[in-house]
């Protein structure tokens, strides 16, 4: 086989293995997988738009979520560059009333989550207040007066609120808005011409509308103001313009060799995150992506640097384990193990088997399951949440449509229930069983 019925092979493949999952409505989005400079395939899957029947396409603008740290990432070292900030001094001296808690954080510790600072998505009435315009000050005002989680530099983790600053220094530096300064010093440079932040309520005739699964069908997902989230994930793009991105950013036509050494640097004692991206190992492989996720869709942009494979996956289905997704792509071009999934049946099943795996589940401390059974099928909802519908598939597994979720029941030598296995997103936990009927016939 030549080169070019090689690649015809593995784009064959891939658009196999994603129209599977279209099939079984775990997927709908648009994919972009590249190598070497040279794209493989880049495709459009399922509906952008269910009501008005509008196909994704490789064009189709995305809500990219925490991919964006990567650009806000970026806009901070451009600024480094030309000698208007540096990393290590104290968020102080571009922040006008910085709190005195703060004295010690430097721009650095915002980028890499070592700040110390609360997440302000983790606010108790988030979800309530992420439906309304906010300003920048508006979104500071969570969490300016909290207390730190820990001293900065001493450990690390993930806040919105770090690049929610990173934003406003961008903006109290420039004097510019920070989509603005991004637009003209990114977007517009690197012929971006489908991304771009839209922090109203209008929405692009060519964006897709997010969905999530609630009773086993899809709706449309709750509204989310833009505003909110602003730096630290308010991006919209396609998977074209995101090539256009990784191709660019993993070279000098952006930033200096020594600044993206620099966001490509991880502190290993804290956690593999560099500046606005993670930093692993897969497949024996260095891999540096990050992934996103906002109401109704979920994203991940992923780069092999070593074997210039770049796998870009945008989806509107808020369930999604884009990350999962983009593994199993990269694991085709790497001849390593995946596995297409199969449409699973539903089954019949006698309701004494259902009445048995009845009960509550201990998931994670403060986290049960609780399990009742609805005709044929079991009622799955965990501490706070809202039921899920879970199908029978086999003797004692359950599936969700159209997520990839399973539960599986696990019983002891005298056929009674024990405990759970749940599978979703990729994860894998168990749950003890703490009460309800335990012998399964």
């Amino acid at each position: 086989m030549n080169r070019q019925d090689h690649k015809s092979d593995i784009a064959s493949k891939i658009d196999f293995h994603v129209q599977a999952l279209v099939d079984l409505h775990r997927f709908s989005g648009a994919i972009l997988v590249g190598c070497d400079g040279k794209v493989l395939l880049r495709k459009g899957y399922g509906l952008a738009n269910r009501h008005r029947d509008i196909p994704n396409t490789s064009r189709t603008e995305f809500l990219v979520g925490s991919i964006t740290k990567q650009f806000t990432a970026v806009a901070i070292l451009l600024l480094q560059e030309t000698g208007r900030l540096h990393l290590h001094e104290p968020i102080g001296s571009y922040l006008p009333d910085c709190p005195l808690a703060w004295k010690q954080v430097t721009i650095h510790h915002l980028l890499n989550h070592t700040s110390g600072i609360p997440n302000y998505t983790n606010h108790l009435h988030w979800r309530t207040l992420a439906k309304s315009h906010m300003t920048v000050d508006n979104i500071v005002d969570l969490f300016k007066d909290k207390p730190m989680d820990f001293h900065p530099g001493e450990q690390q983790s993930y806040s919105n609120s770090g690049y929610i600053l990173l934003g406003y220094i961008i903006e109290q530096i420039t004097g510019r808005t920070y989509e603005t300064f991004v637009a003209e010093n990114i977007l517009k440079p690197l012929g971006m011409k489908n991304s771009g932040y839209h922090y109203h309520a209008e929405e692009p005739k060519d964006h897709a509308v997010g969905y999530v699964l609630l009773h086993d069908e899809l709706v449309n997902a709750e509204f989310l103001d833009m505003s909110t989230i602003r730096a630290a994930g308010g991006l919209q793009s396609t998977v074209e313009d995101l090539w256009l991105w990784d191709q660019a950013l993993h070279s000098e036509k952006i930033i200096s060799n020594k600044n993206l050494e620099a966001m490509f640097m991880f502190t290993p004692f804290l956690a593999n995150y560099g500046y606005g991206v993670g930093i692993a190992q897969q497949f024996g492989r260095r891999l540096i992506g990050h992934g996103g996720g906002v109401e109704g869709f979920s994203s991940y942009l992923g780069h092999y640097p070593d074997e210039k494979l770049c796998i870009i996956v945008l989806s509107n289905l808020e369930e999604i384990n884009t990350a999962g997704l983009a593994k199993d792509l990269a694991a085709i071009v790497f001849a390593e193990d995946y596995k297409t999934p199969r449409r699973p049946t539903v089954s019949g099943i006698d309701p004494d088997i259902l009445s048995a795996c009845e009960g509550q589940y201990q998931l994670a401390p403060g986290i049960i399951l609780t399990i009742q059974h609805q005709g044929e099928t079991l009622l799955v909802q965990a501490s706070g949440g809202s039921k899920a519908i879970f199908h029978h598939e086999s003797e004692n597994a359950f599936f969700r449509k159209p997520a990839d979720d399973k539960i599986v029941f696990h019983k002891n030598n005298k056929g009674q229930i024990t405990h759970l296995t749940l599978r979703y997103g990729g994860l894998e936990e168990s749950a003890r069983k703490i009460k309800g009927a335990h012998t399964c016939p």
